[in-house]
């Protein structure tokens, strides 16, 4: 008989169960950032701002009877203090960095109208945004200040901030996020993100821990499932039991959860075989309950389902596979475009199909009386085939634009960068130049030093300044002696990133001669008037967004001069130093 039968309808009972049931919660370590260096393994203990709640510490009940007393006695502005605290709610500041760690502070968005951010942030959401931008991002973002308070609710502006996490797929990041700001019943979209995520990647152990980091009941209906599924995977099936059963009495009704459950605590024994696909716990249940589990993913398939199928080892090889089921193919092509299914078993797919003699001598005829999947074999083989080197790169091209126009063009795309990576550039014909640097895969960057120019005035030891090495003092004085000898030097002319070096130190109150002031004429303001109006109000956090918006794709190395001007000057105007001198250091020195 279940556990419910033998417990009294209080519930007092289970709500005590549930509370001690809580799992403890660890703090997990912080991790670190590459570019903008986010110090994110500096612990602070004593920091306010880690989780800022700002309560009312005289609520109970003696202290309100008190203060009802005091009302009473006391002049009207005692009266009108009293109402203030009586009407005064929890302040709760979500996020993970303190502002003070970059220049910023706890009301950079206080001033901001919520009209402009949501339509910046839409904006950015339509952006795959470059690491550089990234990390301004997640700087505004997640910096803990309060919520804006025009046009914009507190829900909208925080569903932007797990939207943006969503997309950033950091999952460190996001559970630190939902951990640190205990913030788990208020964005159960981000928290089943996490837990879908992990469990689709077969990482039911990761999944589960997420559910011992929460201080709190879950409220959610899919995260109350999850929950119970990983208390009976973790044995303790009485646990999972209760809380089942006071989640039925509340409102839950799934007959097919209910069912998978029973089976697992035993109250079923034999299991209902029917597959879900309705969400990856759903299918999760069918394999894991399931004698002989069998699936076969569909054109209708979600990614998610794709990538459990693939971690899980349950895609149909593709040696079981004929080449007379171009249904199924063409669900194979989808799935690898999605990166959800390998694309070396697509392509020893295509090596299985029969042709001709005369069909793999004339391809490039051959293959447009073709189905476009039999035509893609076709290309495939005689690339293999081909010892010419131009012949085989006019063949990728035909073969990558195939895919493109099937609106498949990432399934050859791993493969294609292994071919190209065999050719020679230099032996490359103008014609395909275009193709071949456009689909290789260019090595990512080595780690650069600096090295000093002193004959260049922001490329000089000078420049150090914006990583601390320099006081005040001796800054200002070797600044000018500089100054002194490009004025003796009639053929050095001040270039862009000179002045915004030298604007940068003025912002500083670094003092530059007076003598000095025409080596350079400062123009009319090259800010856009939007990003001066944010400067004007002080809207420190809509302002680091618009920055965001327009570095977007870049790299900062890559943004031209002026552009560079109008950001750095709109950071100085703001005083957000600390990021200021992060972008200047990768923009001004030379790098060998």
């Amino acid at each position: 008989m279940k556990i419910l039968k033998s417990l009294s309808k209080s519930y007092f009972t289970i709500i005590i169960v549930l509370i001690l049931g809580t799992s403890s919660y660890a703090e997990d370590q912080e991790q670190t950032i590459d570019i903008w260096n986010l110090e994110k393994t500096k612990k602070k203990d004593n920091s306010t701002l880690q989780k800022i709640v700002i309560t009312d510490e005289e609520n109970s009940e003696e202290s309100f009877q008190s203060d009802i007393y005091k009302m009473q006695t006391n002049n009207e502005s005692n009266d009108i203090e009293f109402e203030e605290k009586l009407n005064s709610k929890n302040i709760k500041i979500v996020g993970l960095y303190d502002p003070e760690d970059y220049g910023l502070d706890i009301n950079m968005w206080s001033n901001s109208d919520g009209n402009q951010i949501k339509n910046i942030l839409l904006k950015l959401n339509k952006i795959d945004l470059s690491k550089d931008a990234s990390e301004i991002m997640k700087i505004s973002m997640l910096t803990n200040a309060y919520y804006p308070q025009k046009n914009i609710s507190e829900a909208e502006f925080l569903k932007f901030k797990s939207d943006w996490l969503i997309k950033n797929s950091d999952l460190d990041l996001v559970e630190e996020y939902l951990v640190k700001n205990q913030i788990f019943n208020k964005h159960p979209e981000l928290v089943r993100y996490l837990v879908d995520h992990y469990l689709s990647d077969s990482n039911l152990k990761k999944s589960c821990e997420i559910f011992s980091k929460n201080l709190s009941p879950v409220n959610d209906q899919y995260l109350s499932k999850f929950n119970i599924y990983c208390l009976i995977k973790s044995g303790k099936k009485d646990e999972a039991q209760i809380i089942f059963d006071l989640k039925k009495e509340l409102g839950l009704k799934d007959k097919y959860f209910e069912k998978k459950i029973n089976f697992l605590l035993g109250y079923e024994t034999k299991n209902d075989e029917t597959i879900s696909e309705k969400s990856v716990l759903d299918f999760h249940l069918a394999h894991q309950t399931s004698s002989n589990f069998i699936f076969e993913p569909k054109e209708t398939t979600k990614k998610i389902i794709w990538k459990y199928l693939a971690s899980s080892n349950l895609l149909k090889s593709f040696d079981d596979i004929k080449v007379s089921e171009i249904d199924k193919i063409s669900i194979i092509e989808k799935a690898v475009h999605n990166k959800d299914y390998p694309e070396r078993d697509l392509l020893n797919l295509y090596k299985k199909f029969q042709f001709s003699i005369n069909q793999l001598l004339n391809v490039k005829n051959s293959y447009k009386s073709l189905t476009n999947i039999e035509g893609r074999a076709l290309i495939y083989q005689k690339i293999l085939l081909e010892s010419e080197m131009i012949e085989k790169l006019k063949l990728l091209q035909i073969l990558k634009n195939s895919f493109k126009t099937d609106n498949i063009g990432n399934a050859f795309d791993v493969e294609l960068k292994k071919f190209l990576e065999d050719i020679d550039p230099m032996d490359i014909p103008d014609n395909l130049t275009s193709f071949y640097y456009t689909n290789i895969e260019i090595a990512s960057e080595s780690i650069k030093k600096i090295k000093y120019n002193n004959d260049t005035l922001h490329q000089s030891k000078l420049i150090s300044y914006f990583n601390g090495d320099y006081s005040d003092l001796k800054i200002q004085k070797e600044v000018n002696n500089f100054l002194r000898k490009i004025k003796k030097n009639k053929e050095y002319k001040l270039s862009k990133k000179d002045i915004i070096f030298l604007e940068a130190l003025k912002s500083d109150g670094i003092k530059i001669e007076k003598k000095y002031d025409d080596l350079y004429e400062i123009s009319a303001s090259e800010i856009p008037s939007d990003i001066q109006v944010m400067v004007n109000n002080d809207e420190k956090g809509t302002a680091l967004l618009r920055i965001v918006e327009v570095i977007g794709q870049d790299k900062l190395e890559r943004i031209d001069e002026d552009t560079m001007y109008f950001i750095i000057s709109t950071l100085n105007q703001l005083n957000i130093n600390i990021i200021r001198n992060k972008i200047l250091l990768k923009v001004l020195p030379l790098k060998v």
